[in-house]
């Protein structure tokens, strides 16, 4: 009998769903499997379902069926990535702290994610003059959304005259930068990828 120490161990590992898994990706049945494996399909199903933990003999048996080393069971399966973040945690933030000059106020929409493959902001755009603005860069690229107003953005030399609902893409390594451009609020949705 195997204790209750050793089963809670062993359980995050899923290893019956990843030989179940192997299994049928190669469209092989319990019974193929014992043949290739000389274990009875019995024994591969209580296995599969969780009812037996195999010993390592027996687990590099299926290993080697399906040419996996046994680091492929020990590996903790990624969880699917869920990150709620409520509009009240969210944190705001100037462009550039200690100054009057701000050209943006973001908040930052993914913080609560842990290994991101890209990065949201929510953005408020401030009146700013056109040489104030906030000149900055940064590796990747760069996607931006206007929800509200009109938005100037210079990239490069070229400025961009954005009204609600316009989006652009861009190469974020060339120096840009953000202004409101008429009157009224101005925000928007950025979301940067390296």
């Amino acid at each position: 009998m195997v204790s209750a120490t050793v089963v809670d161990g062993l359980r995050p590992y899923n290893i019956g769903q990843k030989i179940r898994t192997l299994r049928l990706r190669k469209k092989m049945g319990l019974v193929e499997l014992g043949k290739h494996t000389g274990l009875s399909a019995a024994l591969l199903s209580k296995l599969e379902r969780g009812k037996l933990f195999p010993t390592l003999p027996t687990l590099m048996r299926v290993a080697l069926v399906f040419s996996v080393g046994l680091e492929f069971f020990f590996r903790e399966e990624k969880k699917n990535t869920v990150a709620l973040i409520r509009r009240g945690e969210r944190q705001r933030f100037p462009d550039k702290p200690a100054t009057n000059d701000i050209s943006y106020f973001f908040e930052s929409l993914d913080f609560a994610a842990t290994e991101r493959k890209l990065n949201s902001y929510y953005a408020e755009f401030q009146a700013i003059a056109p040489e104030k603005a906030r000149v900055h860069f940064h590796p990747g690229i760069e996607f931006l959304y206007v929800m509200n107003g009109e938005l100037a953005l210079k990239i490069g030399t070229e400025e961009f005259m954005l009204d609600s609902g316009d989006s652009i893409y861009f190469d974020a390594s060339v120096p840009h930068s953000y202004r409101r451009a008429g009157k009224k609020t101005c925000d928007g949705l950025v979301v940067t990828v390296q």
